[in-house]
């Protein structure tokens, strides 16, 4: 595959019971992709299922993978899969859940540090770089003392699946925009006040 492919890795854990978690909302966008690619997972040799095609009539091809790794193994994955295809580090998106942003925001970044995400650390070690794309869901933090670890593996609360659909489009389009017109061209329409 040529320079104009991207990789799109949508974090979670794996299994039904984890399905509907906090922690799950980056594989939870990837569905959403399949489902304007208009295909089905596939397993793939990497531990991961993916989907080959393109998301828009005539935009980017695009290799669409779930790792079905436990979260802070991700990176084995996602850098089997970024060979295999040929894709460099330049031309991954990873989207997975963010506490330090609130329920129902979408921000992105190139590279920069990881805030504790286990998942990312493990990807930036596999990949040996920091400098992907990120599409960051929000989650926000948990009220009181709860552990931030038990506020990612619940599911969403009641009024946050209400709310939850929007997160998952707004994501899965902040993907596309992000292969369509870049990273400054997305910023400028999901870093709004």
């Amino acid at each position: 595959m040529s320079s104009d492919t991207w990789l799109v890795a949508g974090l979670g854990n794996p299994g039904p019971g984890y399905a509907g978690n906090r922690h799950n909302v980056g594989q939870m966008v990837l569905d959403e992709l399949a489902k304007r690619v208009g295909s089905k997972f596939k397993t793939h040799p990497s531990r991961a299922q993916i989907i080959q095609g393109r998301v828009t009539v005539g935009g980017p091809r695009v290799v669409l993978a779930k790792p079905m790794t436990y979260m802070n193994v991700s990176g084995g994955p996602v850098a089997n899969l970024a060979k295999f295809f040929g894709i460099g580090v330049e031309n991954l998106i990873v989207v997975h859940d963010e506490i330090d942003i609130p329920f129902d925001t979408v921000k992105l970044k190139r590279g920069g540090g990881e805030g504790g995400h286990n998942g990312l650390r493990d990807i930036s070690k596999a990949m040996g770089s920091k400098d992907y794309l990120r599409v960051r869901a929000g989650v926000g933090r948990p009220a009181g003392r709860m552990d931030t670890a038990d506020w990612v593996l619940q599911d969403f609360s009641k009024s946050e699946k209400q709310n939850l659909p929007f997160l998952i489009d707004n994501s899965a389009d902040a993907v596309e925009l992000l292969m369509s017109s870049g990273l400054e061209a997305a910023q400028g329409k999901f870093h709004t006040s």
